[in-house]
């Protein structure tokens, strides 16, 4: 899928890349975004927890998993034209 990140598992939870509008999708489903401590700080990355629907049905999955690739592919264009 061209070397792009769309998604990550952490602790056995699959989380899914995020932009500004597929953002609005999960946090109204009220899905935790990931986050990570470093010395001491958290920080929030553009990925949210996967629907636990789309875990059960392939096609949800899909749905939900070309989104996120959607916006890992917004992501790349962003830092190509820096």
């Amino acid at each position: 899928l061209e070397g792009l990140m769309f998604g990550l598992i952490a602790d056995s939870v699959l989380y899914l890349k995020v932009d500004k509008e597929t953002e609005i999708e999960f946090t109204a489903r009220g899905l935790e975004a990931f986050t990570y401590n470093k010395k001491g700080k958290e920080f929030k990355m553009s990925y949210y927890q996967a629907p636990e629907e789309a875990l059960e049905d392939h096609e949800e999955m899909k749905s939900w998993a070309n989104k996120a690739y959607g916006a890992a592919l917004k992501a790349a264009s962003k830092k190509r034209k820096k």
